[in-house]
């Protein structure tokens, strides 16, 4: 079968644009938890809102994304994402439903509550980041660049968000909770609007339509629902597909093992972050002039600086590109552990506004790298069930790291 190829690649720059947002919509849930986290320590102040809340959700994520990495190639894609999208809207209404339900009341059942909801929000991140990922691993690279853009975007436009609304209600009557109540009401709007966006537009680009034709003409059978919405049947390029064919592609397990050094690299870059951010940013930064906003500014100075470093490995001369570049640079990563720990001791807050930006510019910057070169010189088929792998490895890092984070407590005497 011809694989049609999109005239100077028509609706790259819409595609581009349109997974920016499918990616700021996929984190916008779990970053505005993230930012509203002074909320959550006037409520539950004994709890350790953002340490726990980040505990329970890593383990919902974790576990959803190691099982849809084993069945990706059984998994519908477009089902997978919209669902998971779906989920996270109706996660972040109903934590607004409980909220209006409760009254501002602290207490465990409360707690339990917002638990609950941060559980299906780490669900939803698995379906959505491991399919997104795994699915863009196939298409032209700048479309997982800006993927993963659009996370950290969420991440620094929602910080920037929740310092407007502290700054203009929070000298009215509950004017904290004002602001988180608008700020959720945002993060519903576009959550619901990535639902529209990959059910309706993403799916007809001619760009899009060209790379999921060629996936399926190389033995994919994620992409025929995608296809189907696009108008393109299947049953002519399924013919294509013979047994020997399908027999080529690289079972999960030797891509993982093919791909041990990128693994590694995610994991570890994600190790070094969470177990600083963003437990440690909360409760072991001391009082400073900048008072109640200072756990803010450094909240939003990360993912500002987060958003930058995935946009650096645009400039291809200081992109790092080979494998022992990127482990090197991982791992000298967790120097900044005893640099967090000695600032926070004796430095000033200028220090730690500089060592949280550079964090997250590495954060950024590295990632991008390592999720632009793995999927190299594969087929459509591994590409899929790489990007699900290297999802998963994300993840791990996420739940390490946080675990990491309570030594931050132990070391502090917190219990």
């Amino acid at each position: 079968m011809d694989i049609p190829s999109p005239t100077k690649l028509e609706g790259k720059f819409v595609g581009i644009l349109v997974c920016w947002i499918l990616g700021f919509g996929s984190l916008i849930a779990w970053n505005s938890l993230m930012s509203i986290g002074d909320y959550y320590y006037a409520l539950f102040p004994n709890y350790h809102p953002s340490r726990v809340l980040t505990l329970v959700y890593q383990p919902f994520a974790l576990g959803t994304i190691v099982i849809l990495a084993y069945n990706e190639a059984k998994v519908d894609t477009r089902k997978r994402i919209l669902a998971g999208y779906i989920l996270y809207t109706l996660s972040t209404f109903t934590l607004i439903l409980l909220d209006l339900a409760t009254s501002v009341r602290g207490g465990i059942g409360n707690y339990i509550g917002v638990c609950a909801i941060v559980g299906c929000f780490g669900i939803g991140d698995a379906v959505v980041q491991g399919g997104m990922t795994g699915d863009l691993s196939f298409m032209c690279p700048e479309f997982i660049q800006s993927f993963f853009a659009g996370l950290a975007a969420s991440g620094a436009l929602t910080s920037g968000l929740r310092l407007i609304t502290k700054a203009a209600f929070e000298n009215s009557n509950n004017g904290l909770r004002k602001g988180v109540m608008l700020y959720l009401a945002i993060s519903v709007f576009f959550e619901f609007l990535c639902i529209l966006l990959y059910a309706f537009i993403f799916p007809k680009l001619p760009i899009v339509k060209h790379y999921r034709t060629k996936a399926a003409v190389e033995g994919s059978t994620t992409v025929a629902a995608d296809l189907a919405a696009a108008g393109i049947k299947t049953q002519s390029i399924e013919k294509t597909n013979s047994d020997a064919k399908q027999s080529e592609r690289l079972s999960t397990k030797q891509l993982l093992f093919q791909n041990i050094d990128y693994e590694l690299d995610l994991y570890l870059i994600y190790v070094a972050t969470l177990s600083i951010f963003p437990g440690f940013l909360y409760e072991n930064t001391g009082t400073h002039k900048l008072g109640s906003w200072y756990a803010l500014v450094l909240i939003a100075m990360y993912n500002v600086w987060d958003l930058i470093g995935r946009y650096v490995p645009l400039i291809d001369k200081i992109k790092l590109k080979s494998p022992k570049g990127l482990m090197i640079a991982t791992l000298s990563r967790f120097l900044l552990v005893p640099c967090f720990y000695f600032t926070a001791k004796y430095g000033d807050q200028g220090w730690m506004i500089f060592l949280v930006s550079f964090l997250g510019l590495t954060n950024g910057h590295l990632t991008v790298c390592v999720m632009t070169a793995a999927p190299k010189g594969y087929k459509g088929p591994e590409q899929n069930a790489l990007g699900n792998l290297l999802v998963v490895f994300i993840l791990c890092g996420i739940c390490s790291g946080v675990a990491l984070d309570w030594l931050w407590i132990i070391g502090n005497g917190k219990f």
